[in-house]
This record gives structure tokens, C-alpha cells and sequence, in this order.
């Protein structure tokens, strides 16, 4: 009995962690699988492929369905611009939004002071600041993750995006406390796809990922429910 009770404990505490990208080519499709799937995921990913077609309304769509949103457009631009685009995110009352890194330490303040301040005129609580340091379709060191993710950090960013691979060096030589978002979530032996840094629900949460990506794996199910089922861990 102790054994299954932990098992429960583990998938629970698992599914918490998970966001589901909704990778999708029409809002119908997007709300479908919100309506599907929550709130067994309660957070949904909102990147630049639906943001683009249908814009604020899915936005606005999972919030009312009581779930969260990630808002994944990677902001990169001058600090002033993506300062504003920030100030934005926040008035949509999304968890949290990505930006890249590599737009340079007076972007990623820029944002940092922009989300602050947007929320306390609001009175709502700021947005996770979560910077994208190489995407996981790219090849790259640990090093290199773990320089870029400093940056971030030492800029006030709340987090990280970076793969399973670099979760454990990043938790050890980064002082404080952040969050590790990790992509390219995938079942045991299962496609790859056009990722290249890919881990298993257990393997990720095992290396210290804090939230984990999934999509493909997911929306292209013949029984969505079924798959993240076997997805997450057994304990």
C-alpha cells in the first residue's frame, strides 16, 4: 500500500509540473484540448505559432477556464521595445513569458523593471521572467547554457530554459533560487523529432526541472488522456 500511495503522490506531483504546448493550427483545435485536458495540466503553453493566428483571445480563453498560461514568444528586441511588450504580458495575467537572453543585460533589466512595475499598478502578481538560453533543436555545451544562464539570473530573471542535460550543472553553480524550465519532453523510446536535447518526464524531474514541456507526444495522441498517462512517471 505505502508503494502505491507514493506512486499517486509522484504522478500527481509530476502532472503539476507539466505545461502543454498548444502547437496547434487553429484556436478550436487549442481549446479543445484545454477543455480535454484540464485540469489534470493546469498550465498551457501559448507560443508564437497560435499567439500569431489568434493573437490575446486564447490567452484570455484558458485564463477563464481557470488554467494558467505560459506566453512563449521569446521578447528580443531593443530594452525599450520589449519593455513594453512586457508591460503587456502582464496586463494578459499570464504565469509566466519567455525572453532571449542573448538580447543583451539592458534588455533583460528592462523587462525585469517593466514587469515589476506593471503588476503593482495592477495590484496582480508579476509574471515568471524565463530566459531562453539554446534551444534544445540545437547541439551545444553545458558551458554555454550555464554562461547565458547567469546573465539571465544576475539580471533579476526568475528562471531558465534548458534541457534536462544542463538542469543539474545550473542548480549547483548558480547561487539563489530559479526556476528550470525544461522542453523536448518525451516518452521512453519514443520520436525525437526536430529536438535534440530530449528526457523523459522522470529523467527531467530527476535532474531538477522545475516545469516540463510537452507536445507532440500529447497532441498528436490517439487518446490524448491515455498518453500523458503513460507520459508521467509510475513511481
Amino acid at each position: 500500500m505505502k508503494d502505491e500511495g507514493r506512486r499517486t503522490k509522484d504522478e500527481t506531483d509530476a502532472a503539476e509540473r507539466v505545461i502543454l504546448a498548444l502547437d496547434t493550427d487553429t484556436c478550436r483545435v487549442a481549446e479543445r484540448f484545454v477543455d480535454l485536458l484540464y485540469p489534470k495540466i493546469k498550465i498551457f503553453k501559448v507560443g508564437i505559432h497560435l499567439f500569431t493566428g489568434y493573437g490575446p483571445g486564447i490567452v484570455d480563453f484558458i485564463n477563464k477556464k481557470g488554467a494558467e498560461v505560459f506566453l512563449d514568444l521569446k521578447f528580443f528586441d531593443i530594452p525599450n521595445t520589449v519593455a513594453q511588450a512586457v508591460r503587456q504580458a502582464v496586463r494578459l495575467k499570464v504565469k509566466m513569458l519567455t525572453l532571449h537572453i542573448m538580447g543583451d543585460e539592458e534588455m533583460l533589466k528592462a523587462a525585469k523593471e517593466a514587469a515589476v512595475s506593471e503588476a503593482s499598478r495592477l495590484g496582480q502578481k508579476a509574471p515568471l521572467l524565463i530566459g531562453v538560453t539554446v534551444l534544445t533543436s540545437k547541439e551545444t555545451t553545458s558551458s554555454d547554457v550555464l554562461t547565458l544562464a547567469k546573465i539571465g539570473i544576475d539580471c533579476g530573471l526568475d528562471g531558465v530554459v534548458c534541457s534536462a542535460r544542463e538542469v543539474g550543472l545550473l542548480k549547483k553553480e548558480i547561487k539563489g533560487n530559479f526556476v528550470a524550465v525544461t522542453p523536448g519532453i518525451r516518452p521512453p523510446r519514443s520520436a525525437v523529432n526536430d529536438q535534440k536535447r530530449t528526457a523523459t518526464v522522470k529523467e527531467a524531474l530527476g535532474a531538477g526541472s522545475d516545469f516540463l514541456v510537452i507536445g507532440r507526444p500529447i497532441l498528436e495522441a490517439n487518446d490524448p488522456l491515455v498518453a500523458l498517462g503513460e507520459i508521467l512517471p509510475a513511481g
